[in-house]
């Protein structure tokens, strides 16, 4: 009989060796590059802020789920001299092209905010480039401009979504500040939290058929431009390079 004897270093990388070899059978369906991200150290971000000593902040608006009041918000904005963001699902911009123009017409931004609104973790790279492809053919079709700005359906994300939107022109948005304008908790809870928790350089996150959205807006508007805060887009925000994003999501640029 034969004796084997394994220090503590041997029995670690047997054991290593064991786990990459199940779990690249469980991720059989992703390429290696995919199996190779799992096992990443390197956490990817998306922009959540941006360092900035400007007084600025941008607005943004998800578009997935009704119409109702876009009309209304473009009013607004117009009424405040308020360009802003807004993030398109494919299948709202199917079914409101017209909206969709007047969006583009209105001198706003336009996002690209997947095709059908999945978690985009869940995908393979192949089914991310799918979801952003069919969308920014779409806006593109409608507007004559393509989009480089994606905000992942429920704020979800990994390595391999932010580094597939990389790859394919795209910064990954996401918000330090959010409305919860969902909740329909009323008008006065939305102003209050926007303008407690607004500084330079925040992404502020609303939703275009929110409830209460025609009433808040203005609301905000107004508080934000009576401290001095001066609201723009999404890409007249961040930093296009040089920049690296910290550990809080802040994008932060390179000293020359």
């Amino acid at each position: 009989m034969r004796i084997y004897l394994f220090d503590k270093k041997n029995i670690i990388r047997l054991l290593v060796l064991a786990l990459l070899v199940s779990t690249s059978l469980i991720y059989s369906n992703l390429t290696q590059e995919e199996i190779i991200s799992v096992f990443s150290n390197k956490k990817e971000l998306p922009i959540y802020s941006v360092d900035t000593d400007e007084k600025k902040v941008a607005i943004s608006f998800d578009a997935a789920w009704g119409a109702q009041y876009t009309k209304n918000i473009l009013d607004i904005l117009d009424e405040y001299n308020v360009k802003t963001t807004f993030f398109l699902v494919g299948f709202w911009v199917d079914r409101y092209p017209e909206m969709v123009k007047e969006i583009h017409n209105r001198g706003h931004e336009i996002g690209n905010h997947s095709s059908n609104h999945p978690r985009m973790s869940r995908l393979s790279k192949q089914q991310i480039v799918q979801e952003l492809k069919e969308t920014e053919e779409k806006i593109k079709k409608l507007t004559g401009q393509r989009t480089n700005l994606f905000r992942p359906p429920f704020g979800d994300y990994n390595n391999r979504l932010i580094q597939t939107c990389r790859e394919n022109g795209y910064y990954v948005i996401q918000w330090d500040v959010d409305s919860l304008d969902w909740k329909e908790l009323g008008v006065q809870p939305v102003v209050d939290r926007v303008t407690r928790k607004v500084k330079k350089g925040s992404i502020v996150l609303f939703h275009n058929n929110a409830k209460y959205v025609t009433k808040y807006l203005p609301v905000v508007i107004r508080k934000l431009q009576e401290k001095g805060y001066e609201i723009v887009p999404i890409s007249e925000l961040i930093y296009k390079d040089n920049y690296y994003i910290d550990h809080a999501g802040k994008q932060i640029k390179k000293p020359q």
